[in-house]
């Protein structure tokens, strides 16, 4: 696998609002949290570029709502914001695109002149999902570091019911076997990128 000098890392929605189990229900991929804070740590020692994506939820009642707690960023993204050497920007969306937020994320990154992209972040086929297939029909290289992302537990038609690994299952199957984005992880990303 080879990671571009000027690859840029996407975090995508790493907020406390996900904390709040109450309200998602039942979880997958406990490690998520180390994974994504490995990733953020190789890129900011390695000097490449960091997208740090907010979800500014217009639901009332959201844990992801502007002006409620749950909209900041967990603790340990927090406290790594700003401590890289490449360049870093904030995008926050109100929709499941990081293209579809501000600024405008594919504008940036041509901008940069960067063509490849690694995704983690919450929820693995919601906000990661979309995020990586726009960022396929983009032309962007897409990976998505499947280890470095979560879901939950959902429910859909007809009373169906997938479990929070079974949807994260799917959407890596989608994205790989689609075409969108390589699924990968975290720790062959990291080694490339070091």
């Amino acid at each position: 696998m080879e990671i571009a000098e000027n690859a840029a890392l996407v975090v995508v929605d790493v907020q406390k609002g996900f904390e709040e189990l109450d309200f998602w229900g039942t979880r997958n991929n406990p490690a998520a949290d180390d994974n994504i804070a490995a990733l953020v740590d190789a890129w900011q020692s390695t000097g490449r570029p960091v997208v740090f994506v907010r979800h500014d939820s217009v639901k009332p009642g959201s844990p992801l709502r502007t002006g409620y707690e749950g909209n900041g960023f967990k603790e340990y993204v927090e406290r790594r914001r700003g401590k890289g050497s490449g360049a870093e920007v904030l995008v926050t969306k109100t929709v499941n695109s990081a293209f579809l937020g501000t600024p405008d994320l594919g504008a940036w990154l041509r901008e940069q002149r960067i063509g490849q992209v690694v995704l983690a972040g919450i929820q693995t086929n919601m906000c990661v999902e979309t995020t990586a297939r726009m960022g396929g029909n983009l032309g962007f290289d897409v990976l998505v570091a499947f280890d470095a992302t979560y879901t939950f537990d959902l429910e859909g038609p007809f009373g169906w019911r997938q479990s929070a690994d079974e949807l994260a299952r799917a959407s890596a199957v989608s994205l790989h076997g689609g075409g969108f984005a390589r699924v990968v992880t975290t720790e062959d990303v990291v080694a490339a990128a070091e």
